[in-house]
């Protein structure tokens, strides 16, 4: 059952709500932020650099002329530089370095901006009841998410790779967006509980932006793969793709499943037509909640999801037509958490009272 903010009793008195949410709002907006720098790890090709996976050690920088030449050396052994860097020198394999070690340092970063607070809100009593499992669940799913960040790039190693597998890219992008809806979900829960009294007109507006927010989590993982088989440079054209709405060869693997996952035609195909839908889907609750919704936080909250949705589509197209420069593409992909993130909003905004059984 999704947690909700308790109410306030004497027992509780102790407890900070706000100061958690505020924390927990924070940190989601430095996975927000992870986000981003991954996506512009990937564009650059920075990802493959560092060949080792020190969670302590690893937290320093080289700091002398050896330590980087020991580096570069295990680079020059696999097949990214053989195939792709061969030759760039030792300077230039600095500047892929430091983005990928800027992007484990980030995530070390969230690690104790986490578990510190978290500590000292469990040693000092200050956590509602019912929200402990919820917050250890969390700290366990972001440590989950650093070692899936290394089991993603160590398949980028593998004979004849120049890359990561998308299968582990795109399993390592949906646990980033479900840290960051877990911790913005539970973040809102604490600063907005649930009214006491039902709203008429959110049910039907609350499940036009469920469906909108799974369309778009579906548009998002399915971008993944887009980004896994460098999907986006190729059909640089706009709606049509090669000449036609439905590329050929849009089923033309074996087995079947695979095109889903592999085939260039259908991982793009796949991507327009779930981000169509979800953008259609986001559009008509915002105007819904325009028509029905009195000024208040959820007719916000639902108009500022069709604004979002209106801005990261066009900013598809526009990676899409420059075919993916690294800058457009790294707003395409951080943008995409801010249109998770207002869908969180507009759900929160859409809550009905609490249960009671």
């Amino acid at each position: 059952m999704p947690f909700d903010a308790p109410s306030r009793t004497p027992s509780r008195a102790r407890a900070m709500p706000r100061a958690i949410a505020l924390w927990l709002l924070a940190v989601a907006g430095m996975v927000w932020a992870m986000v981003a720098i991954g996506g512009a790890t990937r564009l650059t090709g920075s990802g493959l650099s560092i060949m080792e996976w020190a969670p302590l050690s690893g937290a320093l920088p080289p700091l002398s002329a050896a330590e980087w030449d020991r580096l570069y050396q295990l680079y020059r052994g696999i097949p990214q530089y053989a195939l792709v860097n061969q030759g760039f020198g030792i300077e230039g394999f600095k500047q892929i370095f430091w983005l990928e070690w800027i992007h484990r340092f980030w995530g070390r970063l969230i690690g104790l901006a986490y578990a510190l607070p978290l500590a000292w809100f469990w040693l000092r009593g200050r956590i509602p009841a019912g929200l402990k499992p919820r917050l250890l669940g969390l700290l366990v799913l972001g440590g989950l998410q650093g070692a899936v960040g290394w089991f993603m790039v160590a398949s980028g190693f593998e004979a004849d790779r120049t890359a990561v597998s998308p299968y582990r890219l795109v399993m390592h992008l949906g646990l980033a967006l479900l840290l960051f809806a877990a911790l913005t979900w539970t973040g809102l829960a604490l600063l907005r509980p649930r009214p006491a009294v039902a709203e008429p007109a959110f049910g039907g507006l609350r499940r036009q932006v469920k469906a909108a927010a799974w369309l778009l989590v579906g548009a998002m993982l399915a971008g993944g793969f887009v980004a896994g088989n460098r999907a986006g440079l190729d059909y640089n054209t706009f709606p049509l793709m090669a000449g036609r709405l439905v590329p050929e060869g849009y089923w033309g693997l074996q087995p079947g499943w695979t095109n889903l996952t592999t085939n260039i035609a259908t991982v793009q195909f796949n991507h327009r037509l779930l981000a169509t839908l979800a953008g259609l889907a986001a559009l008509g609750a915002a105007f819904a909640a325009w028509r029905r919704l009195p000024p208040g936080f959820a007719r916000s909250a639902c108009l500022g999801l069709g604004a979002a949705v209106l801005l990261q589509y066009g900013l598809g197209v526009a990676t899409l037509l420059a075919m993916v420069p690294v800058w457009l593409g790294t707003l395409h992909q951080a943008c995409a958490v801010l249109v998770l993130g207002m869908a969180l909003l507009a759900l929160n905004g859409l809550r009905g009272p609490e249960r009671r059984h």
